[in-house]
């Protein structure tokens, strides 16, 4: 089946290390919306960045503190749906409650990739 990368933008991640989320309750509702796509298996994969703060940006030999582009919102995570095409891998998106939290979603098609294991010696 099809993959797709949905991007979570938000003001920023409420994954500290260290210290407890912006709140409990928007961090449930995002487990609980993450636990219903898994349950269905629609979910295959997710990450939950770090705040921007604890970002560093690479342009060619240059290092920089912050993320890569200067704006309001971030890259907060990241999560694999598997959908039998577009148009229903972005209703599934349409659900994540990033958005009724005035963050924003981008859902790309997967070219190819994978999990990557080292070669064997």
């Amino acid at each position: 089946m099809p993959q797709f990368a949905v991007l979570i933008y938000s003001d920023d991640s409420a994954h500290e290390p260290g210290r407890t989320a912006k709140t409990s309750s928007e961090i449930a509702t995002c487990d609980d919306h993450a636990l219903e796509l898994a349950s269905r298996a629609t979910m295959t994969a997710a990450w939950a960045f770090t705040p921007r703060a604890s970002a560093k940006a690479v342009r060619g030999d240059t290092v920089t503190d912050g993320p890569y582009v200067d704006s309001p919102h971030v890259v907060a995570g990241v999560y694999l749906l598997e959908a039998p095409d577009l148009d229903a891998a972005l209703a599934t998106a349409a659900t994540n409650p990033v958005l009724q939290q005035g963050g924003g979603l981008e859902v790309r098609p997967v070219h190819s990739g994978g999990l990557v294991e080292p070669p064997q010696a």
